[in-house]
């Protein structure tokens, strides 16, 4: 069967077509990314630390795993990553429009939730509910 118009030149077509949509918020993605990358680095470290603390006191199997940062699962001008552990899981999301939310714990295959968002620049704030967020994963995902 013949088609007049390729399947590829119409896909190459919508692609520049939703291209030239997202175009605009290419450099406020970027800022997303960015600070994501910062927060994954802040978040590979505390798991680290937790790792540390729990291998030293005679308990290595509790593991936490921080996956890469990606666009995110949702909405495609955010970036995010997760924090797993078997059905648990927590996501650390940056929108380009300038916040961040912390969506969970939560089982996988159940509603997410709750969610926490915050300015960039509300920085105190954020620290601690960070600190909060990591603690509530880590003691909800490794309950026995």
């Amino acid at each position: 069967m013949a088609h007049p118009v390729s399947l590829g030149a119409r896909l190459e077509a919508l692609g520049r077509r939703l291209g030239a949509r997202e175009a605009e918020y290419r450099e406020a993605l970027e800022r997303a990314r960015d600070c994501a990358e910062m927060l994954h680095r802040v978040v590979v470290d505390a798991v680290e630390h937790f790792h540390a603390g729990v291998t030293e006191t005679g308990a290595p199997h509790l593991r936490i795993e921080v996956s890469e940062v990606r666009v995110d699962d949702k909405h495609v001008r955010a970036v995010e990553f997760d924090l797993l552990r078997g059905r648990h899981k927590a996501v650390v999301v940056v929108k380009a429009r300038g916040d961040v939310t912390l969506v969970g714990p939560f089982q996988l295959g159940k509603t997410e939730g709750p969610c926490q968002s915050f300015a960039l620049e509300a920085s105190d704030e954020f620290d601690e509910a960070l600190g909060s967020f990591l603690e509530r994963f880590s003691e909800e995902a490794l309950e026995p």
